[in-house]
């Protein structure tokens, strides 16, 4: 009789305890989306800042801006953390031309791939078109060499994940470059990775191995992609490209931090996105939405009265895109400053319909993050699923390999439309389901630190 008394306290208090959350994450949604300020801050992000290329005078203003906007909802403490970051610049427009046998001339939308070379002038060469590393080495300098050479392999279009279909293909922009060089060839082309039929093309970061002789990168649209593929199958395609892309000297910049302290121990969970972006569009989605995402899921805790019992910590990351130092260096000076972390989220999947979160961590831990579901149900978050949890964020894991890490998931179906594209622009993104994200993004901060 005890024992079932016991069961039935606990029972009992399990569902006082969950009705005092769903009351509480009500109130959560219902701030978002009556007084949310997430939709006026990315607006002013992207209009009246940019895009953000870390090295450039909007990189600078957006770590004025992120400081100042922290600042202003007077949370415990606001700080910058100075970080090196790498420099280069695009330079004049590119411009590219692909000419058939029968002499047509087409200029095609094209842009640098992020970090190339220059073309040090107008370059040209006969296309040869591969989809793959592999099959580009298997052919050999021989028939590479004095080649522009056109990586070609497509968005998996029956990839439900579509996460899933830029992983496939993300190689042909990160490392074809460089392997086209190795081989002599005269410059480089790829189709750019997104799943849309457009004539937008889409940058990205790429490498090249030290003491190769680099030549340039470029991606050119989807649309352009498939007439240059329809002229190949009826002869030999030229193609002349031109870009003026620089390196400079690595300059100083800072990763953006603010804080609402623990009222019972010294443990911090992190939480934020990155605060740069690429050069062209405004960075909406990418990703500007993930910082006001955290900004507002920080401000919406602290407008409801909640009292944190571990510390939480909302960093605006500089340089995810290309070199994530700001993600290295949060790391490691947490780790030098005998920090104690135990958790930490990312949102960097755009501003679309959040619909749950990826766990990196243990089988407990994701048990743990599911049992949250039936209190979030209601909220129309229902995947809690091991997985990524981001770019930023993933560099603790080396000092930290206890914590659990989550990434926002998001409705991707329409991320790859805009990801690295001028098309990435504030009026892109849908002011509801920004909101709702930066709600879940709340919610799930108060449910990690009531838990953990």
């Amino acid at each position: 009789m005890k024992s079932i008394l016991s069961i039935f306290i606990i029972a009992l208090s399990f569902a006082s305890f969950a009705n005092e959350d769903s009351l509480f994450i009500r109130k959560i949604y219902d701030e978002a989306l009556e007084k949310g300020q997430a939709h006026e801050n990315l607006r002013s992000l992207c209009k009246d800042i940019g895009a953000r290329i870390t090295g450039s005078a909007e990189a600078k203003m957006a770590v004025q801006w992120g400081k100042d906007l922290l600042e202003s909802y007077e949370f415990d403490k606001v700080y910058l953390q100075e970080i090196q970051v790498p420099h280069w610049e695009r330079g004049t427009k590119e411009a590219g031309w692909m000419i058939n046998e029968d002499g047509e001339v087409f200029k095609f939308h094209m842009i640098a791939l992020g970090g190339s070379v220059g073309t040090d002038g107008l370059i040209e060469g006969d296309v040869l078109a591969v989809e793959s590393i592999e099959e580009l080495e298997a052919l050999g300098e021989e028939k590479v060499k004095g080649k522009i050479v056109f990586f070609n392999r497509p968005f998996d279009q029956k990839q439900i994940r579509t996460f899933a279909a830029y992983g496939g293909c993300i190689a042909q922009r990160h490392e074809g470059t460089n392997a086209a060089s190795k081989l002599k060839a005269a410059g480089v082309i790829i189709r750019s990775l997104g799943s849309s039929t457009d004539d937008h093309p889409h940058t990205g970061s790429m490498t090249y191995e030290a003491g190769v002789d680099s030549v340039a990168g470029a991606a050119i649209s989807t649309r352009d992609s498939d007439l240059l593929n329809t002229w190949l199958e009826k002869g030999k395609v030229r193609v002349k490209m031109e870009m003026d892309c620089r390196h400079y000297p690595e300059e100083t910049s800072h990763n953006v931090i603010a804080e609402m302290k623990g009222s019972k121990d010294d443990n911090i969970i992190t939480f934020g996105g990155h605060l740069d972006s690429w050069d062209v569009g405004e960075g909406a989605h990418d990703d500007g939405a993930g910082i006001v995402h955290s900004i507002e899921a920080l401000r919406i805790l602290k407008e409801l009265g909640y009292k944190p019992k571990h510390t939480l910590r909302c960093v605006l990351f500089m340089n995810e895109e290309n070199g994530n130092f700001g993600g290295k260096n949060y790391a490691k000076l947490s780790s030098e400053a005998k920090e104690k972390h135990i958790c930490a989220i990312e949102t960097d999947r755009g501003g679309f319909l959040p619909i749950g979160f990826d766990v990196t961590g243990s089988e407990d831990q994701v048990a743990m993050v599911r049992q949250f579901a039936p209190l979030l149900k209601a909220f129309q978050l229902y995947k809690f699923d091991p997985g990524y949890s981001g770019v930023d964020v993933r560099p603790m894991l080396e000092y930290y390999p206890e914590m659990i890490q989550l990434g926002m998931s998001i409705s991707s179906q329409r991320y790859f439309d805009f990801h690295h594209a001028e098309s990435d622009v504030f009026e892109n993104v849908n002011k509801r389901e920004l909101h709702l994200g930066a709600a879940a993004m709340a919610t799930m901060i108060y449910l990690l630190d009531k838990n953990l």
